[in-house]
């Protein structure tokens, strides 16, 4: 059971890195914080994966493979000591598991190419190009062009 736990671990946190630079980041976040404070160790735990995100996000192309590494080992190492320390919490790393490659899936098919043509003739104002757009804002200037 020891290698399954480590091979469910390693898992764990190699999918965990790979969704730190997605849009389910907040999410994943969230369902590894839990699972990492379900014992009520640790209170720091959302922070500590937030900073680990900021560290993989600010390495530059050449760093970024060993920073990623480094905290998948850091947070393989954490989810298998974890599990290890509860004979229950086998079932409980498979669910996060689950859930975090459902997240992952997810995240991958959000992935798509976006083409967009303007046609029709001249535009005379901001044209904006995008997947999706949340929180957008125009401030227009309402002069009167006579």
């Amino acid at each position: 059971m020891d290698s399954e736990l480590a091979i469910l671990a390693a898992s764990g946190a190699s999918t965990l890195v790979s969704l730190m630079v997605t849009d389910s980041w907040t999410h994943a976040r969230e369902l590894v914080g839990r699972y990492l404070t379900r014992t009520g160790a640790d209170p720091g735990t959302f922070d500590d994966l937030q900073d680990a995100r900021t560290r993989l996000l600010a390495a530059d192309a050449t760093e970024r493979e060993r920073t990623a590494r480094e905290i998948g080992r850091r947070y393989g190492g954490r989810l298998r000591r974890l599990a290890e320390a509860d004979d229950n919490s086998d079932e409980a790393l498979r669910a996060l598991l689950t859930s975090l490659l459902q997240l992952s899936a997810s995240a991958a098919d959000s992935r798509r190419t976006v083409d967009n043509r303007i046609s029709g003739g001249v535009q005379h104002g901001p044209v904006v190009q995008s997947g999706s757009v949340a929180g957008l804002t125009f401030h227009v200037d309402h002069v009167d062009r006579q």
